[in-house]
């Protein structure tokens, strides 16, 4: 087995035993800071004061190494109004605690974690603009998703859909006029890149300031695929209705991905044992999802970077679809696959099984030769390199300040893989490695997804060989479920795997209904997309894009 973490000395975050995670010791630490405690299903939830976060939050992440957010939750209730802010370690993410921060009905408000956790800036704009809690000291408190103009919040409780909704619209204005933003600089130019649609990661508006020809500033500006994902799963049945959602947030490949997200936590919620059998399906089918995102990944980056359709990008698509053959073969379906069901998959494997996982050996016997000529023309291209070593460097700091997770942080060296550190699945019976770049790079990142692309690849193999011995007779594709899943009331529950573009995350809480109370995404692309000024200071517009590209971003994901 290789799945051993580098151990990181924790004896001084408080709280932690050889156990796991003392809540009572941090109840002592945060001392009368905590109004009252929860029960969460993943974590223990501490209720705190508003104007107490911050203070709350620097004593976690400072003395109890609770240094990723990983998701801001904003409900309302009948009585109150709520923000969780859903808190991890990096070096441990099944050490979990929930901050619970209730704001009054009339007056919805608390501080904002932003000062601490710099994620909780766009997370924080996010709860504002769809349920309506206003954060004080929030450096940029304005809409995110929706524009300016939008009355009212949708995820409210008094939300008038019906209500008419007037967007103001610019496109007669001279978009140079205000293209100075400094007088005292006159090199200083501001600059539309987009709303365009780059690639294949969805209509994306980019808000630059140069100075020169450097990036003084730049903001990314999103919400132009906004479909209000987490109301639908709202309104949808946890048993049939939300589970062909997933598949269209990262529509690009990730469908198996997205719904395990949502299946690993609507089954922990309903208490659900997923049977051996389909959980080897399913690791199979997700990493086959794998392969097929780092592939487009790279094809669409190759194009970003190179400008080149013709060869780079037709390698990386050529290698896809044999994948997207292998995918449509197990669902029937090339992108929304809606394969995943409560309690297991849709059906068992293709008939003949023998011809399906002879075509699976087959690519998997071609994959390094093609790997290797991946290398030879994107990798070992001088060009290539020249526009990506050195260019987009995160650190890992900044990686954990922006809570950016999956090949972004691995690519800065931050260790982070929840299949291995908090396993699900058939992840922890099999041999396979977390990969690792320490560049911070574009071209760290680019080589991280290659080498995924082989982890991936072993972890498929060694499904494939258990698939052909299980026994027929054992061969259970799916749990004893009730038509109608209706979860005990109040119950709550954050739960993740790891997406191809980092940690995919779902937060449920249940009202005793069929339906969910609250439904929220935590989107691996929303966190990652926020580094972007980080990657792009004082670099060129070229190299922003180079950088925006190795994020590897689905703006339908990160708009949800």
């Amino acid at each position: 087995m290789s799945l051993e973490k580098p151990s990181r000395d924790t004896a001084l975050d408080v709280g932690v035993t050889e156990d796991g995670l003392d809540y009572d010791a941090l109840a002592d630490l945060l001392g009368g800071h905590i109004l009252d405690r929860e029960e969460h299903l993943n974590a223990e939830g501490f209720v705190i004061r508003p104007d107490e976060v911050q203070e709350v939050l620097s004593t976690l992440k400072e003395e109890a190494g609770f240094d990723h957010c990983a998701c801001v939750t904003a409900q309302e209730y009948d009585d109150r109004y709520e923000s969780i802010y859903h808190l991890r370690k990096y070096n441990d993410p099944t050490q979990e605690l929930s901050i619970v921060v209730p704001s009054p009905k009339d007056n919805p408000h608390n501080e904002s974690a932003a000062r601490v956790y710099d994620t909780a800036d766009w997370h924080e704009r996010e709860a504002y603009d769809l349920v309506g809690i206003d954060y004080d000291d929030h450096p940029d408190l304005r809409r995110i998703l929706l524009p300016e103009t939008w009355q009212g919040h949708p995820l409210s409780q008094d939300y008038n859909q019906d209500q008419p909704q007037i967007v103001s619209l610019r496109e007669h204005a001279n978009p140079l006029e205000d293209d100075k933003r400094s007088e005292d600089d006159p090199d200083t130019m501001f600059v539309n890149i987009g709303p365009h649609h780059p690639a294949t990661h969805g209509v994306l508006h980019v808000e630059t300031v140069l100075d020169g020809e450097q990036i003084a500033d730049l903001e990314p500006d999103i919400g132009y695929l906004h479909r209000c994902e987490e109301q639908m799963c709202q309104q949808g049945t946890y048993r049939h209705q939300i589970m062909p959602y997933p598949d269209r947030w990262d529509y690009i490949s990730a469908g198996i991905l997205n719904e395990w997200a949502y299946a690993r936590a609507a089954e922990d919620l309903a208490d659900i044992e997923v049977p051996e059998y389909a959980q080897v399906i399913r690791t199979m089918a997700a990493e086959m999802c794998r392969i097929a995102s780092h592939e487009l990944a790279l094809a669409t980056f190759a194009l970003d970077v190179f400008g080149d359709f013709t060869a780079v990008f037709q390698y990386g698509i050529r290698d896809r679809e044999i994948v997207q053959n292998l995918l449509e073969d197990l669902t029937g379906q090339r992108l929304m696959f809606n394969y995943l069901r409560l309690g297991g998959v849709a059906w068992d494997l293709p008939e003949p099984r023998e011809e399906y996982f002879e075509k699976i050996r087959d690519f998997l016997d071609d994959l390094p030769h093609k790997l290797e000529e991946i290398h030879d023309l994107v990798t070992g291209n001088e060009i290539f390199q020249m526009r990506c070593v050195d260019t987009g460097v995160l650190s890992p700091e900044q990686v954990k300040q922006y809570g950016a997770t999956g090949p972004v942080a691995r690519g800065s060296g931050v260790d982070y893989d929840i299949r291995r550190d908090d396993p699900y699945g058939y992840y922890d019976e099999l041999d396979w490695n977390v990969v690792t770049e320490q560049g911070g790079d574009n071209f760290s990142r680019v080589l991280v997804r290659l080498r995924e692309v082989e982890e991936s690849a072993r972890i498929i193999e060694q499904c494939v060989d258990l698939l052909e011995q299980w026994p027929e007779d054992d061969r259970e594709i799916q749990a004893n479920v009730p038509r109608t899943l209706r979860p005990d009331p109040d119950k709550e529950i954050y739960r993740s795997v790891e997406g191809a573009k980092g940690e995919l995350g779902i937060y449920i809480r249940s009202d005793g209904t069929d339906k969910p109370a609250r439904f929220k995404i935590r989107s691996p692309c929303f966190s990652n997309l926020q580094t972007l000024p980080e990657m792009s200071q004082g670099e060129y517009i070229p190299d922003m894009i180079a950088s925006l590209g190795s994020l590897d971003i689905v703006l339908g994901e990160v708009d949800r």
